[in-house]
């Protein structure tokens, strides 16, 4: 397989395509209800699993570094609940109404539904990792959903804080969004009873690919179009997050702009993002921030290094460069 950004995801999933449907199946089994309330709100947050990046770098490490067992579909279905939970928490968090081009959970259900069901989902991640005969997995998962919620802890720590520094935004990054997507990439090595450096590269090819999916996440919300990303935009300067594009822009700006877009973080008062995005293009913050993205991917590709040739290598290779074909 060619190392060719343009091959749509469902290419890059080629080698694991049969194991992706089987996670599915696993995934729907666990969450099965007697409730036809429940049943509703689970068929309605299946949408959430979009693209199944997580499973499918699972499925691809394991893949790269040996033969896909019942672990490895067990896992690809225990990571897609805890990210689609903290895809229904982070929605509440940010007042999101749109994902996936569809209303969020809040949005039509309201925010305690919207709570409950991704409490449940994280229940239920718990529930099927536990059915495997070693409890290590359901260590590294808990581990990876405890640094999780620490990121969010550290990102609302420092909502309104216009002194956010770049290594402290990273600090949040890593764990809020890099974090699962490292566990991920670990596990499906572990699963595959890969040695110890092998494990330690494919954590760091997610934690780096992780890293620098948010970096472009976080662009996106400010020069993104709603109909192409398919979730709410806009959102951070609302809510007062400073991310790298800002954090760049308050360095390098001239200072009446610095000072206003410093009041804005403080104040979470901005509503539209035409001169915010101005400010950023005047000051290269944004391809400052997608040249960092960039780099991010350079390094996960590096980890790779270490695994042998072959299609699935090839699939982990483009995923990373795929990172930076996102829509703007």
């Amino acid at each position: 397989m060619s190392s060719q950004v343009a091959s749509p995801l469902t290419d890059l999933y080629g080698p694991i395509r049969a194991d992706l449907a089987i996670v599915e199946h696993v995934f729907d089994e666990e969450l099965s209800s007697d409730l036809a309330c429940v049943r509703d709100l689970v068929d309605g947050v299946r949408a959430y699993r979009g693209k199944m990046l997580r499973p499918a770098l699972l499925l691809l490490a394991g893949q790269a570094t040996g033969e896909l067992n019942h672990r490895h579909h067990v896992l690809a279905a225990v990571v897609e609940m805890v990210h689609m939970a903290t895809l229904v928490h982070d929605d509440v968090l940010d007042h999101a109404d749109r994902r996936r081009s569809r209303p969020t959970v809040n949005a039509m259900s309201g925010n305690v539904t919207a709570v409950l069901l991704g409490d449940y989902l994280i229940s239920h991640a718990y529930h099927l990792c536990s059915s495997l005969d070693s409890q290590e997995a359901s260590r590294y998962i808990g581990a990876a959903t405890n640094r999780v919620c620490e990121g969010e802890l550290l990102q609302n720590h420092h909502c309104g804080d216009d002194q956010l520094t770049e290594s402290q935004y990273i600090e949040i990054i890593s764990r809020k969004t890099a974090e699962l997507t490292a566990t991920s990439c670990m596990l499906g090595a572990w699963a595959s009873d890969a040695p110890a450096d092998v494990l330690a590269a494919m954590r760091g090819y997610g934690l780096s690919a992780g890293i620098a999916f948010q970096i472009v996440d976080d662009v996106l919300d400010i020069v993104g179009q709603e109909g192409e990303v398919g979730k709410s935009l806009h959102l951070d300067a609302d809510l007062g997050k400073a991310t790298l594009p800002t954090i760049h822009c308050l360095a390098h700006a001239p200072r009446e702009a610095a000072s206003r877009l410093a009041g804005v973080l403080r104040s979470g008062l901005f509503k539209g993002n035409g001169e915010l995005r101005t400010w950023l293009e005047e000051t290269g913050s944004i391809e400052y921030a997608l040249g960092e993205a960039r780099r991010h991917v350079g390094d996960a590709i590096k980890q790779l290094e270490l695994l042998p040739a072959g299609d699935a290598r090839s699939s982990l290779t483009c995923l990373a460069e795929f990172i930076m074909a996102r829509r703007f």
